[in-house]
């Protein structure tokens, strides 16, 4: 919309230039000269005689009117300029679109072949130069339409005879400034199943494809644009392929360039300039026959080309060196029998359909039995594709300029012998049983690390499979049933006279073991330990629970322990037929379960 509006307004800035006139139509007697211009009803397009910035060579052309720098999208006598400002459109009576130049001399005519009471000439909001009657707009006696450039308009249509073999085409400009007939030209070849193509002075280079139901085979379908409405129309005496525009304040445009390429352009409202939405070749895959026959290219794959499956190179040395032109063999003839089958292959762009043959009416299956029984049928596919599919497309002897697509595509069925049948099975099984072996070693693996890293884990957090607790003066886990009474420090300070070093029965590297007795004339061994230990409660409760767990003879039994503040203290039974001096110091030596090995 903003498109339009600035439209509107360059158009109003034109109208007051001076020296510029313009007009709507012009009729028999009048002419267009210099200076002069038509312009369609709502401004967008413009028609008069320009040029590149070279007074001597002057064209009559159609460009947008309200876009800078200009963009033409078409050129009566674009390959016979004007010499000099001199240029003249004249109409005639019986309908006629000449071009003099400055000696009265015709350098291009219309050819207009229907004679008509009252022309007029118009340009249409559309960008289409026409020559219709005055009383009936809808009588066009000739338009610019059918005699395309190098750019296709939203209701232009590239057509081809399926009579004589005559075609309409995008050809390409010799320069920049030169827009005489290069050699590259876009067109629809009518030969078996119609398709779109590139040619380079009759040698074909690129196939935007034939057409699927929803696009021309070749092109990804992550180009379709839902503003567009692509058709391409096949009867029994023409082909046609044309767009049209779904939202009219798009401005859009198709172009074939100076290198080959086609290319899509939409116009940007926010920069008012031109963005390319499309451009085919895109990539090395689409240079037609890059793999040779009876191949296949991919770009995401390494090396980009692949014989197909049940065919072999031609030549293994060119093969490896990448010069794939010579393309691939069967490995195996067909036998011309039911005992042939098809491997699928998805996302396709469809071989060259120039030597096809189709038919709208048949069902896949019915496709596929009638391949079958043509012993020169090697592939076929639907024509197409909307609504699961429908019709049969028919391909016979080499298969050619075959391509993967990075989106949309279609199926291909290629027909294979038996014995690449069975291959092909026995490749599947391999690959299967090398899958379930894969994931067989995968899973054993996870399982190893995952026991490493749970025994890791214990060892690294000691009791950390328990769950410890001391409600109600007591330490209890859930995996066994044992309570270990936790003593008050007051107790403990009663109990060793406030840890007199009277009380001292040695002292160890983690701290002094005290003799206790505690209010009920027990008496008790005490260890200290120091305050540089570095245990916090949750890891001293764990040794005590682990030190609980440990009963065995030559061990001291733990009584309880202490925890208050930074106090960290062991309370065991003590020794009453020899002392725990003796045990620790004496000759002999008992293991102290704490943190350590007390030696005598």
């Amino acid at each position: 919309m903003e498109s339009l509006k600035a439209m509107v307004l360059w158009s109003l800035v034109l109208h007051f230039i001076p020296g510029l006139s313009t007009l709507e139509t012009i009729g028999p007697g009048q002419s267009l000269k210099d200076n002069e211009t038509l312009v369609s009803a709502e401004g967008t397009f413009e028609a008069g005689f320009f040029n590149f910035g070279d007074q001597s060579s002057q064209y009559f052309g159609i460009w947008y009117k309200y876009i800078s720098p200009r963009t033409v999208v078409w050129i009566a006598n674009r390959d016979t300029p004007v010499q000099n400002s001199s240029g003249v459109l004249n109409v005639t009576r019986v309908g006629n679109l000449f071009i003099l130049n400055g000696s009265g001399a015709i350098i291009w005519s219309s050819n207009t072949s229907t004679a008509a009471k009252n022309p007029v000439v118009q340009l249409l909001e559309t960008g289409n130069l026409v020559m219709r009657e005055e009383s009936n707009p809808e009588n066009l006696l000739w338009q610019s339409f059918d005699l395309p450039g190098d750019t296709l308009l939203p209701g232009m249509r590239l057509r081809s005879s399926m009579v004589n073999g005559s075609f309409t085409s995008l050809t390409s400009w010799r320069d920049t400034e030169d827009p005489g007939r290069g050699v590259y030209s876009y067109h629809i070849d009518t030969r078996g199943f119609p398709q779109v193509v590139i040619t380079k002075g009759g040698a074909l280079l690129y196939r935007p494809g034939s057409w699927n139901g929803n696009i021309l085979s070749g092109i990804p379908s992550a180009t379709l644009y839902k503003n567009f409405n692509f058709s391409f129309v096949i009867t029994e005496k023409e082909v046609s392929y044309g767009y049209e525009l779904l939202n009219k304040s798009i401005v859009s445009r198709y172009m074939i360039t100076l290198t080959g390429q086609i290319q899509r352009f939409v116009l940007s409202d926010l920069t008012s300039s031109w963005q390319l939405f499309y451009s085919g070749p895109a990539d090395q895959c689409d240079n037609y026959a890059v793999c040779g026959v009876n191949s296949n290219c991919d770009v995401n794959s390494s090396p980009t080309c692949e014989c197909l499956q049940g065919f072999i190179p031609r030549s293994e040395e060119k093969w490896n060196a990448q010069n794939w032109s010579d393309g691939c063999v069967r490995r195996a003839n067909l036998d011309c029998g039911n005992s042939d089958g098809f491997l699928k292959y998805q996302g396709m762009k469809l071989p060259d359909t120039s030597t096809s043959w189709f038919d709208r009416s048949m069902n896949l299956e019915e496709c596929k039995n009638f391949c079958l029984g043509n012993c020169s049928c090697t592939a076929y596919a639907n024509l197409d594709i909307r609504n699961g599919g429908s019709g049969c497309l028919l391909w016979f002897n080499n298969i050619v300029d075959l391509r993967k697509l990075t989106t949309g595509g279609q199926d291909l069925f290629i027909r294979v012998a038996a014995s690449d049948l069975g291959h092909e099975k026995g490749l599947r099984k391999k690959q299967l049983a090398g899958i379930l072996a894969g994931s067989a070693v995968f899973i054993v693996v996870m399982i190893l690390l995952a026991v490493a890293i749970f025994r890791r884990k214990r060892l690294e957090k000691p009791g950390s499979n328990k769950s410890v607790s001391w409600k109600n003066h007591t330490v209890k886990t859930q995996k066994e049933d044992i309570d270990i009474p936790i003593f008050k420090f007051s107790t403990i300070a009663n109990a060793t006279n406030n840890f007199c070093v009277t009380n001292i029965l040695g002292e160890g590297g983690f701290g002094p073991v005290y003799k206790g007795t505690l209010a009920n004339g027990q008496d008790i061994a005490v260890k200290r330990l120091c305050n540089n230990s570095g245990q916090g409660p949750k890891e001293f409760i764990n040794e005590v629970v682990l030190i609980a767990n440990l009963q065995h003879r030559n061990l001291v039994k733990l009584l309880g322990c202490c925890i208050q503040e930074d106090e960290r203290i062991l309370i065991y039974e003590f020794m009453t037929n020899k002392s725990l001096n003796y045990f620790i110091f004496g000759h002999k030596f008992y293991l102290v379960p704490t943190l350590g090995l007390i030696l005598p």
